[in-house]
This record gives C-alpha cells, sequence and structure tokens, in this order.
C-alpha cells in the first residue's frame, strides 16, 4: 500500500502548482479521497476533497482556486492551485479513507509560495 504525492515545490505568489497523488491500490473504492495540509505552528486543515462519488468539499480559503481531480483509471488524485498565495505555504497530505476503509495517508508534499 503506497501513496506516492509529487509536484511541491516552490512559487512565486500568484503562480500555480499541480499536485498529484499516485496510489497503488484502486482509488474507486474510497469515498472521501483529496488533501490536507499543514502550516508551520498550525494544525493540519482539510483543503479539498471528495465526498461520496463526486461531490467536493473545499476550504473556504482556497474556494474558486484550487480544484481536486481524481483519475480512477490511473489511481492518481490530483489538486490544481492556482492563484497561490503566501499563507497557502504547508506540508500538504494526500488522503484517502472513508466508512469501512483504513485511511490512507501520503508522505506530504511541500509547497512554498513566496511573496
Amino acid at each position: 500500500v503506497q501513496l506516492q504525492a509529487s509536484g511541491g515545490g516552490l512559487v512565486q505568489a500568484g503562480g500555480s502548482l499541480r499536485l498529484s497523488c499516485a496510489a497503488s491500490f484502486e482509488i474507486f473504492r474510497f469515498s472521501r479521497v483529496g488533501w490536507y495540509r499543514q502550516a508551520p505552528g498550525k494544525e493540519r486543515e482539510l483543503v479539498a476533497i471528495f465526498t461520496n462519488g463526486d461531490r467536493t468539499n473545499y476550504a473556504d480559503s482556497v474556494k474558486g482556486r484550487f480544484t481536486v481531480s481524481r483519475d480512477n483509471a490511473k489511481n492518481t488524485v490530483y489538486l490544481q492551485m492556482n492563484s497561490l498565495k503566501v499563507e497557502d505555504t504547508a506540508n500538504y497530505w494526500c488522503y484517502l479513507g472513508g466508512p469501512g476503509r483504513p485511511n490512507y495517508w501520503g508522505q506530504g508534499t511541500q509547497v512554498t509560495v513566496s511573496s
């Protein structure tokens, strides 16, 4: 069982990044698939997630800027991040879980937004 996250890096404010999370198993079996983040000195928070099929939930702070997507054929989850802000700087984790399923976390990928 493996979740491999990638795509993080350093970007200027206003720029874009696309995170990917490739799973070594079938992600369609999970009802909750998405991304969390944790900034220094802060608690981990939900960024964007699929719940119960195609429903999505977003943190208010990223609505209109971030888009979560999934490719079940590739067992991969994506997070497209546009109009990045300094406050988006954090370590980002992909997550798979849901009722009756164990929780899986990726290894985390660092996103740093400079002003």
